[in-house]
């Protein structure tokens, strides 16, 4: 009896080990990455010369919302791992209830967009240079409509809860006829850090609604969904409007003067992006001599005053004495945490990249699509870090509220006891 072995014990012999799986799955995904920039890389090549910048374009202009998307998921999952490490209580400053999300279930999340977003552009590709023109359109069009219904999808799947948040913070964002709590603004914010997302996202839609997929169609500049377009602008400056009305309903509910103060600073925003779409309506004379030089005016003025803002209302130095200070120490805070080079970077970045702003909003320039999309995903990055310092700053305000509360309320429980005559012994 002691020689046999029981179906328990076969059973827990033959499960994997997790290290054993994670590198399987790495394996997996390598030879996935491999897989499609080799198709991908061979289907271009088949195209002719002449029409292949124009069909990358078209593609990238398909896909490159989704993929920028992707990316600011998988930086939000790093926020909240760096959160979860330290003593900042996410869940609290968001007013999440104990089925929100967690730093894996976000990685897990934007790991499956990772797969399937890149999947598609990769079919995309390859159905289009081997004549498949129809089965080729169809690609973007139902990844979007598979994204929408995920988000929308009404069953308790696919984390209901969390999809249902977003959407109700969105329509808040959208319409703000409400009180302006933490999470609205703090999404709006990042919004507007995407508004180039936006902007790609209506112009695909546009293409797919007028059947222009897989054409150059569209690649006039006064056709309805060309670069010229009168409706790119305005969703543009779409989430600065909806930050600026949330400032303006702040001020309604608080009387704090600092609340005009920002929505100022929302609205120097909109001549950078007007004055920029002007260029496709005025002469070149009047571009140059006027409009050019009040479009990098309005840049400047718009850069500085959101850098000013970022550093001292949105941060506040003083925040800076907790952040990355893990309950367990490891390579990353003790990298980070308490050095000086690391703020001067922070604070250094944010400036340079908050006058890159310029160059992914302005209309005139997006014809430049590579840089467009590289200046996109560093507006990302510089958000990205904005959040760990934003979060952190209203952390320290709720807990230093609750402590001076705390703190007035020992007086008066005193005052009580020594007014009481009813001494008992």
């Amino acid at each position: 009896m002691k020689g046999t072995v029981t179906p328990i014990q076969t059973a827990v012999a033959i499960i994997p080990s997790p290290n054993l799986l994670w590198r399987f799955k790495m394996i997996l995904f390598l030879i996935w990455g491999f897989g499609c920039c080799k198709i991908g890389w061979d289907s271009v090549m088949r195209m002719s010369v002449d029409l292949r910048d124009l069909f990358l374009y078209e593609a990238f202009l398909y896909y490159n919302p989704l993929l920028l998307v992707t990316m600011m998921v998988w930086l939000w999952g790093v926020n909240l791992w760096v959160f979860s490490q330290g003593s900042v209580n996410y869940a609290k400053i968001f007013d999440l209830d104990q089925n929100h999300l967690t730093h894996n279930e976000i990685w897990k999340c934007s790991t499956w967009m990772t797969i399937i977003v890149p999947t598609s552009m990769t079919a995309y590709l390859y159905l289009y240079s081997h004549g498949e023109v129809s089965l080729a359109a169809s690609q973007p069009v139902l990844l979007y409509i598979a994204v929408a219904v995920v988000l929308i999808f009404p069953f308790d799947i696919f984390y209901l809860s969390s999809r249902y948040f977003l959407l109700r913070t969105l329509w808040r964002i959208a319409l703000p006829l409400q009180a302006i709590s933490f999470p609205d603004f703090f999404l709006a914010d990042i919004l507007t850090s995407m508004a180039k997302v936006f902007s790609d996202l209506e112009c695909s839609a546009c293409r797919m609604v007028h059947q222009q997929v897989a054409t150059i169609a569209w690649f006039e500049a006064d056709s309805i969904c060309g670069s010229h377009s009168k409706v790119i602008p305005l969703v543009l400056v779409f989430p600065y409007l909806c930050r600026l009305l949330q400032c303006l309903r702040q001020y309604k509910d608080t009387k704090e003067k600092t609340s005009l103060l920002n929505a100022l600073k929302y609205s120097t925003a909109v001549p950078v992006i007007f004055l920029s779409a002007l260029k496709y309506d005025v002469s070149p004379v009047s571009w140059i001599s006027i409009y050019r030089p009040l479009w990098l005016l309005s840049s400047v003025i718009n850069s500085l005053y959101s850098f000013y803002w970022d550093v001292t209302r949105d941060w506040d130095m003083s925040a800076f004495s907790r952040i990355f200070k893990f309950n367990r120490p490891n390579f990353c805070s003790n990298l980070l945490y308490g050095r000086q080079w690391f703020y001067f970077w922070v604070i250094g970045s944010n400036l340079i990249l908050r006058c890159a702003w310029t160059y992914k909003l302005s209309a005139h320039l997006r014809h430049n699509y590579i840089t467009v999309f590289t200046f996109t995903a560093l507006e990302m990055l510089r958000r990205f870090q904005w959040i760990f310092f934003r979060v952190e700053n209203e952390w320290t305000k709720m807990t230093k509220s609750s402590f001076q509360i705390a703190m007035s309320e020992i007086p008066i429980e005193e005052q009580q006891l020594l007014a009481s005559t009813n001494h008992e012994v």
